[in-house]
């Protein structure tokens, strides 16, 4: 009687031993095929410097992220915690509601940027400072005050909104 453990393994072996008899057999062609495409990728260099400018963007993002992260970490430690008191659990979760709210909203604003000027950008939102980077090669004045009122239609309130091109 083969009970399920020994199921499982037999199953999973079953399954690696096919994909490597997959591979094994699978013809050179692909991955010359894969190997001149990114040699061609190469070549082209308008590619190659969007890539780093997207990257640039990309880590923007990425260290927002983990600044965020850090904070969401912490603020779910005290909500966990039992020696704090309610009221300051409450303070917590009222806190990563805002946290994810301003991570929505910033998503939200670069999908609008992107939908309606067609531009690449990262949005931070610091209580009433907006911090906008577009990649662009266009940098004018009537650019950067339309990405401004874009943004502050979504809001009923003044906000402060900065605006700072990187070259495309």
């Amino acid at each position: 009687m083969i009970n399920k453990q020994n199921m499982w393994f037999l199953t999973l072996f079953s399954l690696i031993l096919v994909l490597s008899v997959y591979y094994i057999t699978m013809p050179n062609d692909l991955f010359s095929q894969v190997a001149s495409t990114e040699e061609k990728s190469n070549k082209n260099e308008k590619v190659k410097e969007t890539v780093e400018e997207i990257s640039s963007l990309t880590a923007m993002r990425v260290s927002l992220e983990e600044e965020r992260q850090g904070m969401m970490d912490d603020l779910q430690e005290q909500l966990t915690s039992d020696t704090i008191s309610s009221e300051e659990k409450n303070n917590a979760y009222e806190q990563l509601k805002y946290l994810n709210t301003l991570q929505s909203k910033e998503e939200e604003l670069e999908k609008q940027i992107k939908k309606e000027l067609k531009l690449d950008s990262f949005v931070k939102i610091d209580n009433t400072n907006i911090s906008v980077v577009c990649v662009s090669s266009k940098h004018d004045n009537s650019l950067a005050n339309s990405v401004m009122r874009l943004i502050q239609s979504g809001y009923e309130d003044k906000m402060y909104i900065t605006v700072k091109f990187q070259k495309a």
